[in-house]
């Protein structure tokens, strides 16, 4: 009885199993053959996809390049007790443990004929930064693992959020923050603005070294009248307005006019941006380059979401400015860092907020007509609400993507068509899309198709992969790949196509 429910599995996994036998390592996927020599290895792997992106660890499965198709599919019966002390080492070596790591036994035909399996470790990007214990603390990189370096594990923490610059403390007299916000602030709160000093260290924004108490970081931030200049760095906001759909590198720039320095407090770096955004995007109609004239449709309260996310989830620790870009079809929110926690460009809509900088995001909600109420919601209803006016979902890029450690978010000021929402839903459960696909899904030809899946590239919406060559193109969504998009839908990967393993 059990051998035929095996078989069945097996049957039924056969699209799954091809797809893997035809992938190569990559930054978000390994394959290994179980052995004794296996189980360190794939430690380190697991760990650097937790420190990484995420991925897909497959056990049972020999390397693309010992083997092809399905002469790569060994199983696990090779030495199924490598994988149960793989799930020992895992339990018992990780510091601190890694949660949310999935199991899965994946019944398939072996290379010989036989019935048998693989195993398939799911590991999510984690919020912490995780090690082995006398083993190191490991990344990801586009094919195998590396150790890393103080000053990388240093950095990684920054960048999860494991540690913030919000709260290192800063030499500063106690007077330059002292300002009208700061007086602003206490009236909303009920709080005497008298003894500065004494009043920030009881809510938090200054801490005591040694015998002194110092500001932090987040308190000249919140308050200080220019931060930039009394941190030495940049902590702006600087807006470009382009003429055109891209920057034109030359002796002329396309600019439209000389790009705008927003600084001061938060509080108000965050309206003085959103308000000089507006006034650009409302200036008149700009002329596309067909000859016909483009209204700017974006919903005013998601470009002030996308500019308040910018400076109360940006990286501190990073010194850059957030850059705005206004360009004739799209708006380009940019700060500095990478996702924080376990959030990725592929799950941020539906992931559990996380706060990087909870002392600003704490305070920041406390003023009159506060930019943010720290509801958790303010993605899902960008999302909703361009949803809402026919137009494209948020774009949100990081690394690889951008040059720079940076989180990007991409407003398009195009309408959405209706079959974007099953192309989508598609890319979602299935990683990408073909040509032949969009035909079946659209009812349309192969013509038509071209220059639907065209215009997506060219907007930004979707990326081609022409490893197969030209008629082998597949169209992936831009900021995500086949491996992150399958860990977004592993409720249906795990209950539909993976059973449980032990």
């Amino acid at each position: 009885m059990e051998h035929m429910k095996r078989a069945k599995a097996s049957s039924g996994n056969g699209e799954l199993v091809k797809g893997l036998c035809l992938m190569d390592e990559s930054r978000n996927f390994e394959f290994k053959r179980v052995s004794g020599k296996m189980v360190h290895k794939a430690l380190e792997t697991i760990v650097a996809f937790a420190n990484t992106e995420g991925g897909l660890l497959v056990l049972g499965m020999e390397d693309l390049k010992k083997a092809k198709g399905t002469a790569r599919l060994y199983g696990i019966e090779e030495n199924p007790e490598a994988v149960d002390e793989l799930h020992e080492q895992v339990t018992h070596r990780i510091t601190p443990s890694i949660e949310g790591i999935i199991w899965r036994s994946l019944p398939c035909t072996l290379r010989d004929g036989a019935t048998g399996e693989l195993m398939v470790v799911v590991v999510q990007k984690s919020a912490k930064v995780h090690s082995i214990v006398a083993d190191g603390t490991w990344k990801r990189l586009e094919k195998g693992n590396r150790e890393m370096t103080a000053g990388e594990i240093n950095d990684l923490c920054f960048a999860r959020g494991v540690i913030s610059a919000e709260g290192e403390l800063v030499d500063l007299p106690f007077e330059l923050l002292d300002t009208d916000v700061w007086k602003i602030y206490c009236a909303t709160r009920k709080l005497s603005s008298s003894d500065i000093k004494d009043r920030m260290f009881r809510i938090g924004l200054a801490k005591k070294k040694g015998k002194e108490i110092l500001p932090t970081k987040a308190a000249i931030l919140l308050f200080a009248d220019d931060p930039s200049g009394i941190l030495a760095g940049k902590a702006a906001i600087r807006v470009f307005h382009y003429s055109g759909l891209k920057i034109e590198h030359g002796p002329v720039p396309n600019l439209l006019k000389t790009p705008k320095t927003v600084t001061g407090p938060l509080v108000h770096q965050i309206s003085d941006a959103y308000e000089y955004v507006l006034n650009e995007i409302a200036a008149g109609l700009m002329l596309a380059p067909s000859g016909f004239e483009t209204a700017h449709r974006y919903p005013t309260r998601v470009i002030k979401e996308a500019l308040t996310n910018a400076v109360i989830h940006r990286d501190y620790h990073i010194n850059r400015d957030i850059h705005v870009r206004i360009f004739d079809n799209r708006i380009e929110v940019e700060n500095p860092g990478l996702f924080p926690a376990h959030i990725t460009a592929v799950t941020i809509q539906y992931a559990r907020s996380f706060s990087r900088n909870p002392l600003i995001v704490n305070h920041l909600r406390e003023f009159p007509s506060p930019p943010n109420i720290d509801a958790g919601e303010g993605v899902r209803m960008m999302f909703s609400t361009m949803h809402a006016v026919g137009l494209y979902p948020p774009l949100y890029l990081s690394s690889p993507y951008l040059e720079h450690d940076a989180v990007m978010v991409i407003l398009l000021n195009e309408e959405r068509p209706a079959v974007w929402e099953q192309v989508s839903d598609w890319i979602d459960r299935n990683g990408f899309i073909s040509n032949r696909e969009l035909c079946r899904i659209a009812r349309i030809d192969t013509l038509k198709a071209s220059r639907m899946l065209k215009k997506w590239v060219d907007a930004g919406m979707l990326m081609p992969d022409t490893s197969k060559g030209k008629r082998g193109t597949k169209y992936m969504r831009v900021g995500g790949d086949f491996v992150q998009q399958s860990m977004f839908s592993l409720s249906e990967l795990a209950d539909n196509k993976l059973s449980d393993g032990e």
